[in-house]
């Protein structure tokens, strides 16, 4: 029961921060700027020596919610249904790739701070 209450508490945080990204940045701009700083954040708190209790909060449910892989996606798919499929195509690999540059980063901080 505990553990779900790290989620939850977490997850709230994590949809709140993504709220006011999107308050702060419209469409693509929000959509990329959280999953490649959560990308970041999660590649951060798994490679630091924290206890379970922080990746339960952080990772699963604040990096969780503040993450959107389905706004990600309708994204994709209404470029390519509005006919702009090399935009689509390029904006996904860009997303991959600065998800994974994120976590690299991420992963790279926590071993320097480790």
């Amino acid at each position: 029961m505990i553990d779900a209450a790290l989620v939850g508490a977490g997850g709230v945080l994590g949809a709140v921060a993504r709220y006011l990204v999107g308050q702060r940045l419209s469409g693509r701009r929000a959509t990329a700027s959280v999953n490649v700083l959560g990308s970041a954040l999660l590649g951060l708190v798994v490679t630091l020596p924290v206890g379970d209790s922080v990746l339960l909060a952080v990772g699963t449910g604040f990096c969780g919610a503040f993450t959107t892989f389905s706004s990600f996606a309708v994204e994709v798919a209404d470029l390519s249904t509005d006919g702009a499929e090399r935009v689509a195509g390029q904006y996904a690999l860009l997303m991959l790739v600065g998800a994974l540059l994120g976590v690299g980063v991420g992963t790279l901080v926590g071993r320097g701070l480790g």
